[in-house]
């Protein structure tokens, strides 16, 4: 948000930024949602509805995983939020207090922790490596399940992940999930970016889950990446009625119903032909690829292509240390100051050393983006090596 907030401000003063740092998709949001929304505009749906959602749009969730997963929910297990986030900070509430801890694993999305530490609740932390799996960054049940002590609440799993691109396979959350249920631990699974994953590779968490920890299982999802409804702000959360109950406990004095208009989209969305997003993956996989290729021909940046989501997470620690960088905030800093490029520093995901990069974005802007940050490796390096 701080580096989206700065291209903004220097975007207003007539600089030209190539943004790299934004988290959200370019696309137009689906036609289908878009005239649902027109359509309930005209049609005055404009009042409350209930806090969970309406029960079509729920109904509507529980067919779309049923589709997509092979999984049966019932409408009372479903409700609406403002976005994933609002979903996630939920569940933290209704399930994690002071006393508990809760395991996630790094490089993460801030708010993750954020939010356990808001319900008053202990963070831990697993980390995740780069050189771990095809794609870096594997989520490994045995480190997860080596960090569980008799203070355990919660385990949430990020998977595709922000920043990394990781997947979980289905027989590592299968394991935690089979330990979870042992154990009487909750289990929470983040798939925001689930529409986005780029080779074939088995991910039917949801089907994981259900099968051996349903009754300790919370799936969190969104409307925003996979439908390019950002600003929309609708997401869900598919839980035990109980844990459901609670959340809308909660939200009703938060904030009520997700905007009766944005309910209508979103269940367009949900409801409708699902093409256009195979149509933005494909369109996303040839962004990856060549940004991936641009980046790389650089030696001291050192990235593996994601599996999942839209980001690129290279090590840029060779990059820094000849050019006289000490973190990654000073890189990423010094990269917008004098080649206009913003990406975000890994010190935001608890990664030092590397940038997270988002290709979300027109492939005339990643190529002109990836042109002024290899000149500014290059010519970093150069001057560096002149002053020692």
């Amino acid at each position: 948000m701080k580096v989206t907030a700065t291209v903004d401000r220097l975007r207003r003063e007539g600089v030209d930024v190539i943004d790299f740092g934004t988290g959200e998709p370019d696309f137009a949001t689906l036609d289908s949602a878009k005239l649902a929304a027109h359509r309930a505009i005209d049609e005055d749906f404009s009042k409350y509805t209930p806090v969970p959602g309406i029960s079509e749009l729920r109904r509507a969730l529980c067919e779309r995983y049923r589709i997509d997963y092979g999984v049966e929910y019932q409408e009372s297990e479903v409700i609406f939020s403002a976005g994933g986030k609002q979903a996630l900070f939920n569940t933290a509430l209704a399930l994690f207090s002071a006393g508990d801890e809760v395991i996630t694993h790094a490089p993460y999305w801030p708010t993750l922790s954020e939010q356990v530490k808001l319900a008053e609740a202990t963070p831990v932390i697993v980390r995740t490596l780069a050189a771990d799996g095809p794609a870096g960054f594997a989520i490994r049940a045995r480190t997860i399940l080596d960090a569980v002590t008799s203070r355990t609440r919660g385990i949430i799993i990020n998977s595709p992940c922000n920043p990394t691109g990781a997947l979980i396979a289905e027989d590592e959350l299968a394991s935690i999930a089979q330990e979870a249920a042992r154990r009487g631990i909750w289990v929470v699974l983040d798939l925001c970016y689930e529409k986005l994953i780029y080779d074939p590779a088995p991910h039917n968490l949801p089907g994981v889950l259900h099968k051996y920890c349903r009754d300790r299982a919370v799936i969190c999802g969104s409307a925003s990446k996979a439908y390019a409804m950002t600003g929309w702000r609708c997401g869900w959360t598919i839980a035990p009625a109980a844990v459901v109950a609670a959340e809308s406990a909660l939200q009703s004095h938060a904030t009520s119903n997700v905007n009766s208009i944005a309910q209508k989209g979103a269940l367009a969305a949900l409801s409708g032909s699902q093409a256009p997003l195979v149509a933005m993956l494909a369109e996303y996989r040839t962004r990856r690829d060549n940004l991936h290729q641009w980046l790389t021909a650089e030696p001291r940046i050192r990235c593996l292509r994601p599996a999942g989501a839209f980001y690129l997470f290279p090590d840029v620690t060779r990059a820094m240390a000849d050019g006289g960088f000490s973190t990654s905030a000073e890189f990423a800093q010094a990269l917008l100051d004098e080649s206009r490029v913003a990406v975000t520093p890994g010190e935001a995901f608890d990664a030092p050393g590397f940038v997270r990069l988002s290709y979300a974005t027109s492939m005339e802007q990643l190529r002109e983006g990836s042109r002024r940050i290899l000149e500014f490796v290059a010519r970093r390096a150069g001057s560096h090596l002149v002053t020692r």
